[in-house]
């Protein structure tokens, strides 16, 4: 891809990451570190990846993006105004009264496939939409992002079962690795041991990748694409909390948000 585009991809990533921070200090609630980490991937898929239209959210020929790990709708909500589902305004009605955009995403939101919460159901759903799919014999893909500690749920394996017996080559799944979940680091909670290997062991075709390289992601989304007859897994190894030095790979910055004087700290990192 020409440099103007990874700059321009770039320069995109930064404004949605200030979107995160402003919407959520305004809310004085919500997740932090999973939206920062996850920030370069969800600038690829809809700014370089996913087949949508913001005047059609129901359009027929898109793809589907189905957020799991629903905990972290900032950034699922800041891409969508950017990309003009809504306007950028209402990220700052986020987690209020009677505002569209809670603390976990709906599906009566433009753009927005599936609603959220108990960790896991997304995985499964995708599958279902996958599978439905291709019954049709429709070209869409269907993405799904979870956390890695969201692989704790047995109902993930099950799901992954599902889709390694339907072949579904439509499904992808995108691993948010950043190995840190609500109470402590991956390692500590629940070791996830050789996971890439565990997911071939599952069918899957796996593939491994920077999570915050734009052009890294650019590239292992376009030959996922060419894998047919099965699965695929993105194992996208990310820093929670990127671009605000001081939360950086910090579990304690799971469910928290800037204040004050960190606050100003924050996006004078992040305007840098």
């Amino acid at each position: 891809m020409a440099g103007n585009k990874i700059k321009e991809l770039k320069q995109i990533s930064k404004e949605l990451r200030v979107d995160v921070v402003e919407s959520l200090a305004n809310a004085g609630s919500g997740h932090i570190a999973g939206s920062l980490g996850l920030t370069d991937i969800f600038t690829t898929l809809y700014f370089s990846t996913l087949k949508t239209d913001p005047k059609k959210p129901n359009w027929k020929e898109r793809d589907y993006l189905i957020v799991s790990n629903g905990h972290i709708c900032p950034i699922l909500y800041a891409s969508l105004a950017k990309k003009g589902f809504f306007k950028r305004e209402e990220l700052f009605n986020l987690r209020q009264i009677n505002s569209f955009l809670q603390g976990h995403p709906h599906n009566n939101i433009p753009g927005v496939e599936n609603s959220s919460g108990p960790l896991a159901q997304g995985i499964s759903f995708g599958v279902g939409v996958a599978l439905a799919l291709k019954m049709d014999s429709q070209k869409n893909q269907v993405f799904v992002t979870c956390g890695d500690g969201e692989l704790d749920e047995g109902e993930c394996w099950e799901a992954f079962m599902s889709a390694n017996k339907f072949k579904l080559d439509n499904f992808t799944l995108i691993i948010d690795y950043n190995k840190i979940q609500l109470d402590g680091n991956i390692k500590e909670v629940m070791p996830l041991g050789n996971l890439k290997t565990k997911l071939k062991s599952f069918g899957f075709e796996v593939f491994e990748v920077d999570g915050n390289s734009i052009e890294k992601l650019i590239d292992v989304f376009k030959n996922s694409k060419k894998i047919k007859n099965k699965p695929k897994a993105i194992i996208a190894r990310t820093t929670p909390g990127k671009g605000v030095s001081f939360i950086e790979n910090d579990y304690h910055w799971h469910g928290k948000v800037l204040t004050g004087k960190n606050l100003n700290k924050a996006l004078n990192e992040l305007i840098e």
